[in-house]
């Protein structure tokens, strides 16, 4: 199965996309997010990254 979705890193700050892991070295102010692949739109049911 393929998924849906990918990780995306994102300053909480200033809203920019940044790699995933500088969000995973700064955890205080940044955060990891699933965004949907072109043309899946809403894909809720696929789990979070979060541990």
């Amino acid at each position: 199965m393929t998924r849906k979705t990918f990780d995306v890193g994102r300053d909480s700050k200033s809203g920019q996309f940044i790699p995933v892991k500088e969000a995973e070295r700064r955890p205080n102010t940044t955060t990891v997010e699933r965004v949907p692949k072109p043309g899946y739109g809403d894909t809720k049911s696929e789990p979070s990254r979060r541990k």
